[in-house]
């Protein structure tokens, strides 16, 4: 990565990439064939007869209620202290938005004494009758950031840039430390996706589109956060660590968050598995199985991916943890009965909610009618057993009294965030730097502007105390610093001036202006997008770069963002571009690079490069390198320092393509649902999925009916008792980008055949957030009552409604989680059929705004 265009490759067969990128490989499992294709790995943590020992002696005396609860891993906010005493799991977790006392400001002392709870009652033997100690994991995937003032680092694509194995490794054992603080064993990190397709909402969980970095990193984190195994492998020091999600995350087609990946099995292992090469060969000791399909097989389910090849090709001996209840997705499994996961190599079912009783109770049921084999479970507890015996588990005192347990002064110390600010000095890659004017000198009179400059949570991104990063201020990083305040501690030291206005406003013109701007935060399904244009069709943060041009005040602009985006636009209007990805807690990392000492001599010099090709078209989001026909804005290893010259003029191409001609219907329901939308029954604040051809719910009536063939369309009876509907909405509620039909004067469009007339207004609803963090945030209603009355009875009219009419109300095109929903107060009963988005319908809709 020490040149703009190296181009690293793989021994062997490694990059025959054009085929996967364009999905055309064909799928190809024939055992002589695989056994060239997975190598048995030389990993370094080898087996020890006397673990083994110990292992076989633990189960011997097991039942199977006592084995099964070893393989049950529930949620914090799902079980109690007194759960865990009855049950004895083998392992829980807190997933993200999840806190001790549901509480997002629980101190560490909090953390401390839950773990210390749950240990002690997994080890009281008086009601299970076992003393095996339980793990506690844990998403610490860029530092601790579940806790409140931890240090924060770069996420994965940003270390990527840094491509710095070593400064990895410092990065895993800071945040090892700072886990045993509170009292946790077991970190879900590191993500080793090799991204192909950056509209994946988890692009900024991959270190690169360059399966070498990838494998490396994974290398290094597992070594900063276990230990080296010939040295201090899980020592009183180290957590247990997860590459993770096996396998083909990254490579889903569209960059589907939870998709298909479609690649040859050659190209699955040259690129998607080189993660596992690195983490495993390393001594990682448990693997996360991924909710992607790989050929239609969601992996959750995969004997051939699970057993055949990570476990006996490879070798791999620890464990296979599920995800977020990931076996419910598996054909002919729910979320509280999957013997096809287990079966097929899972050894630990992650279940939050409630379902992790009937999970158990019905594992337990098909080991006993032989649905699930006895050697099945033996081998699945080994595993877990053995990983928790070379953990020391059974050897060491309960996490209160452990080594790092109680010294909170160690979460987010200063040493801890020196390491932090290095990684966001050398992720920082620099796009254009026009007449040189990086670095500026602090001296100026600077006006920093732009809604991420004073904003830790926006520059954190995702994972960031929240799962999805939002609802934060900076009050709830302490310690941290903004982008803003350590340019501010800069300037102010060496004498100039420097005001902060969002807007870009001042009262004396400034010298120069730094716009910081860029993706609001999100974590998985949330991300996905259906392009990589930046604010496409509300350019608010171009505008506020251009009132700065227009007014002859050089800009600076400094982007934050979870992906390489197109920008053309926005690096036209700069005269220098920072790619700053998501820093994390430590915003004065960019201070230090952008602003020169007070002699005007460089500071420190840009690091970056691209690990991830930037792309020229808000369409190229599969741009890597070694496609045949590679031809990215800025190509992979790119990254100016101060001594190249500028590379970027300000004539880059900022047209939209917007064929009218070539667009489609965008379907929501024909009968049935379209990916990605699911259809839910509402009354008041109570929900259910659509799942067969009739439903009954207080107060509603739901039942398929006939159009045209059976089961076409719809009917829904409302009592008039409460707010009740039929709502569309994304899978796991994820945000879709729909903004591309906003753009082309869509309609949304359906037929409808009114019974009765309704007693009260009858809405269409949007709404562009999540249901649950950020309820009511984003929604809006449209009043079609007089629309809907106008109906004759009886028959199958057209209703159509304008698009516009709901961005002008203030929906977010691009963060759609329920595209439709038609409700009432009232009495209604109606029938619905054929629910799309229709371009070029707008100024034609039953309802329009344009």
């Amino acid at each position: 990565m020490n040149t703009p265009l190296k181009i690293s490759i793989l021994a062997g067969a490694m990059f025959a990439l054009t085929a996967c990128n364009n999905g055309n490989d064909t799928r190809a499992i024939e055992d002589t064939k695989a056994a060239e294709i997975w190598p048995k790995l030389d990993i370094a943590v080898k087996q020890d007869q006397e673990v083994e020992a110990a292992v076989k002696e633990i189960i011997a005396s097991m039942t199977l209620k006592q084995k099964v609860a070893q393989m049950i891993q529930p949620e914090i906010r799902d079980i109690t202290v007194e759960d865990m005493r009855t049950y004895g799991f083998g392992s829980y977790l807190n997933g993200g938005g999840a806190f001790p006392n549901n509480n997002k400001h629980s101190t560490a002392e909090d953390w401390i004494k839950l773990a210390d709870d749950m240990y002690l009652a997994s080890v009281d033997e008086s009601v299970d009758g076992t003393n095996i100690p339980t793990m506690w994991g844990t998403d610490a995937v860029h530092g601790h950031n579940n806790v409140i003032g931890a240090t924060l680092f770069p996420h994965n694509i940003g270390l990527g840039a840094a491509n710095n194995p070593d400064l990895i490794e410092k990065i895993a054992s800071v945040t090892a430390t700072e886990v045993m603080v509170t009292g946790i064993d077991w970190v879900f990190a590191p993500t080793v996706a090799v991204v192909r397709d950056d509209r994946w909402g988890r692009t900024y969980e991959g270190y690169s589109e360059d399966p070498e970095i990838v494998r490396n990193y994974a290398a290094s984190i597992v070594k900063g956060l276990q230990g080296h195994a010939d040295k201090d492998f899980l020592s009183d020091s180290r957590v247990i660590s997860t590459v993770k999600h096996f396998i083909g995350d990254g490579g889903t087609v569209k960059g589907d968050d939870q998709g298909d990946n479609i690649s040859s099995e050659q190209a699955l292992f040259d690129i998607h598995a080189q993660g596992y090469v690195g983490g495993l060969t390393a001594g990682a000791q448990s693997v996360m199985a991924s909710f992607n399909s790989w050929h239609g097989d969601k992996v959750h389910g995969n004997k051939y991916l699970l057993t055949d090849v990570l476990k006996d090709k490879m070798g791999f001996d620890g464990f296979v943890v599920g995800d977020w209840n990931g076996h419910g997705q598996v054909k002919g499994c729910t979320n509280d009965s999957c013997p096809q996961s287990i079966n097929a190599g899972l050894d630990i079912f992650m279940v939050p909610t409630d379902a992790w009783k009937p999970l158990y109770e019905n594992t337990i049921a098909q080991v006993k009618d032989g649905t699930i084999p006895m050697s099945r479970i033996n081998d699945a507890v080994t595993r877990i057993l053995r990983v928790k015996v070379r953990a020391g588990l059974f050897d060491k005192p309960s996490p209160a009294d452990r080594k790092f347990s109680g010294k909170t002064e160690l979460i987010g110390q200063q040493s801890h965030r020196d390491v932090a600010r290095q990684a966001v000095r050398e992720s920082l890659v620099l796009l254009k730097n026009k007449n040189n004017l990086l670095p500026l000198n602090p001296k100026l009179s600077i006006l920093v502007a732009g809604d991420a400059a004073d904003n830790i949570g926006k520059q954190s991104g995702g994972w960031s105390i929240t799962w999805q990063g939002t609802n934060n201020t900076n009050a709830d990083f302490p310690g941290g610093t903004s982008i803003y305040e350590g340019l501010q501690q800069q300037v102010t030291a060496a004498g100039g001036t420097i005001n902060l206005n969002v807007d870009g406003e001042f009262e004396d013109k400034p010298d120069v202006a730094i716009v910081v701007f860029g993706e609001e935060p999100y974590a998985e399904g949330h991300g996905d997008r259906e392009n990589l244009s930046y604010q496409q069709g509300d350019k608010r943060d171009l505008a506020l770069i251009k009132k700065l041009n227009a007014q002859g005040i050089p800009v600076v602009s400094i982007f934050i963002s979870g992906r390489p985006m197109w920008i053309n636009a926005e690096l036209n209007a700069s005269d220098s571009l920072v790619a700053a990805w998501l820093p994390g807690s430590e915003g004065n990392g960019v201070a230090e690079v952008v602003l020169a000492n007070a002699d005007g001599s460089v500071q420190h010099d840009f690091k970056g490069k691209l690990s991830f090709s930037w792309p020229k078209s808000a369409e190229q989001s599969n741009v890597n390198f070694g496609d045949t026909d590679y031809a990215p804005l800025l190509p992979y290893g790119f990254g100016l320092t101060y001594q190249d010259e500028n590379v970027l003029d300000d004539n880059l191409s900022e047209f939209v393509a917007l064929d009218v001609d070539k667009a489609q219907v965008r379907h929501l329901y024909t009968g049935t649902m379209h990916q990605p939308w699911l259809m839910h029954l509402f009354t008041g604040d109570k929900e259910m999925l659509v799942s067969a051809n009739s439903h009954q719910m207080e107060g509603l009536a739901y039942r398929t009916v006939d159009r045209e063939v059976q089961e076409d369309s719809f009917s829904i009876k409302l009592d008039g008792n409460e707010l009740a509907g039929v709502r569309i909405r994304s899978k796991s509620s994820f945000r879709e980008d729909i903004t591309k039909d906003l753009l082309l004067q869509s309609s949304l469009s359906m037929l409808v055949k009114l019974d009765s007339q309704p007693t009260d207004k009858v809405y269409i609803a949007m709404n562009c957030e999540a249901f649950s963090e950020e309820k009511g945030s984003c929604r809006t209603q449209l009043d079609i009552t007089e629309s809907v009355n106008a109906l004759p009875l009886g028959e199958w009219s057209s209703l159509s409604f304008d698009l516009k009419c709901f961005a002008d109300k203030g929906i977010k095109f691009e963060k759609i989680v329920s595209p439709f929903s038609l409700e009432s107060e009232g009495a209604l009963q109606l029938s619905v059929s054929d629910i799309n988005l229709v371009p070029q319908t707008a100024k034609e809709a039953t309802i329009s705004c344009q």
